[in-house]
């Protein structure tokens, strides 16, 4: 038998009383969280839904989330986790494609309303039968939505014991969206194998404390988070702070207040903290506690390195991973040196490799697609064998990111495939680009693209946030481009903007500045 819900129920057998989950004044043990868990099972048990049936769950970073999680985990449900951005109609797409019988779903926020978007949704995906309300208000008697059934009101009478399902490692456990930049998002199939292997494998990265504290800013509905701070933080008996959306002061508060010793986060939200106006107090009480930073999802600039390195007295530690891959596949490990600006080298058990187009392995630097092989790499894509196919070949997941390898072995990723820009016949790599444009005095954070042009296919166009109080033109930037890289590389173009647009994980949206 193997369930990942194991990593609850051992947490709950060994540290009951310890803080599992805190959020704001609210700080709940193990033995809590894992009662509830067990009730959430009992409910999903007493309305037919088991084994091998699908649960989805739309909720900010909240404890909510790992009950419904590890209580659907402990039916042997699988578990679907949506964004919680989604609208009514990319939600019952979502319910309706990974077969969902079941949907709890948090009442939101007057400016973020996911009870009444995931209920519309919900209203039109008839496979779904159950809808579930998690309440703002857990006192709340009455649903504010007519026809949701509130998640307390389900829970009473259920028993806070249960004997978790019987799975094999290789069931499915978890199925995680892709973000559907070519098509329709496709689900990736994540094992209890998939989970739990890369879970243990992520805790041998860095060093153990008797208690960890992880400030949990990373959406949990994103395999990152999930993955990497709360499968990690209940392997470890840690306690995970909870931060339903990132905000840098906030984070910053909420780090000094609960003497947070490990943060996990994407390049943005390094560059919102390196951005932040923090006192020197706080900045003392950061540098005192905070023993492990993490960055992964996207390349982390070497300005926005070296800047942590300065503010925090932190070494940022760069990893690599997919959604398909559970999620981590390489890491700056602390048995080896630490390159900036590499993802590492392969974690334990997992294979990597360049290949160009045809799947032919490319030798030497490359550069070259990654592929990918291990216990981490995803069953396959849900209900699509025809795109499990393509991705897949003799256990190689191909990951649509270019990449270099140097002498000893530590992989550099170039850019995504998909963002190259071909100029004039000439492949440009964004992330040259951007790494070198946020060296300028008076850029903050940029993004390059390709845009249409009638003679050269595509130019290089690159947004740019300035610094506070910083006046540089576009004439200006681009002659500064120009001393800067080869002539057929340097941005033609370039847009100032207040802010990027960013996913909820903090990724920029690129196909939207396109």
């Amino acid at each position: 038998m193997l369930n990942l819900s194991v990593l609850l129920e051992d947490a709950a057998r060994e540290t009951p009383d310890r803080d599992a989950v805190v959020f704001g004044d609210l700080r709940l043990s193990y033995s809590f969280v894992d009662q509830v868990a067990n009730q959430v099972a009992n409910l999903l048990r007493a309305r037919g839904i088991g084994p091998g049936d699908k649960v989805a769950l739309s909720s900010p970073n909240l404890p909510y989330f790992p009950m419904v999680y590890f209580g659907a985990l402990k039916a042997g449900a699988v578990v679907v986790p949506l964004n919680v951005l989604l609208k009514p109609r990319e939600i019952a797409y979502h319910l309706a494609d990974s077969e969902a019988k079941a949907f709890f779903c948090f009442d939101g926020t007057p400016q973020l309303p996911l009870g009444e978007t995931g209920h519309a949704g919900f209203q039109n995906a008839p496979g779904c039968e159950h809808f579930f309300l998690l309440p703002a208000n857990p006192a709340a008697a009455e649903s504010p939505i007519e026809g949701a059934e509130l998640f307390w009101a389900a829970l009473t009478g259920q028993s806070g014991t249960f004997e978790t399902e019987r799975t094999e490692g290789t069931d499915t456990a978890v199925i995680i969206y892709t973000s559907g930049t070519t098509g329709q998002p496709k689900g990736a199939e994540l094992t209890h194998g998939n989970l739990l292997m890369n879970a243990m494998v992520d805790d041998t990265l860095f060093a153990r404390t008797l208690h960890d504290t992880s400030l949990v800013t990373l959406p949990l509905f994103h395999i990152f988070g999930q993955t990497c701070v709360m499968n990690v933080g209940f392997y470890r008996r840690g306690t995970l702070v909870m931060q339903p959306r990132f905000d840098a002061k906030e984070a910053v508060e909420l780090m000094v207040k609960e003497k947070v010793t490990i943060f996990a986060g994407v390049p943005t939200m390094y560059w919102a903290l390196l951005s932040d106006d923090t006192s020197a107090e706080d900045v003392a009480a950061i540098r005192e506690n905070l023993r492990v930073a993490v960055s992964g999802g996207a390349a982390l600039p070497m300005e926005v390195i070296k800047g942590v390195r300065d503010k925090f007295g932190m070494n940022v530690l760069e990893g690599y991973g997919l959604s398909e891959t559970s999620p981590v596949c390489s890491f700056n490990r602390p048995d080896r040196p630490t390159k900036p600006g590499s993802i590492g080298l392969p974690v334990w058990g997992v294979e990597m490799k360049l290949v160009d187009d045809g799947w032919k392995e490319v030798e030497g630097e490359g550069p070259g697609e990654i592929a990918v092989r291990g216990h981490n790499v995803m069953k396959g894509y849900y209900n699509r064998p025809e795109a499990t196919a393509e991705a897949v070949k003799d256990g190689w997941f191909r990951t649509g990111d270019v990449a270099r390898r140097d002498e000893d072995g530590y992989y550099y990723i170039i850019d995504r495939s998909k963002d190259m820009i071909i100029r004039g016949g000439y492949n440009v790599y964004p992330r040259e680009l951007e790494e070198v444009l946020m060296t300028h005095p008076d850029v903050s954070l940029a993004a390059v693209v390709g845009v249409p042009h009638p003679s050269h296919g595509e130019e290089v166009k690159a947004y740019v946030i300035r610094k506070p109080g910083a006046a540089v033109t576009e004439d200006e930037l681009v002659a500064w481009g120009r001393e800067q890289f080869a002539n057929y590389k340097y941005p033609r173009i370039v847009e100032f903007r207040d802010e990027l647009p960013m996913t909820a994980t903090g990724k920029i949206l690129k196909r939207e500045l396109r």
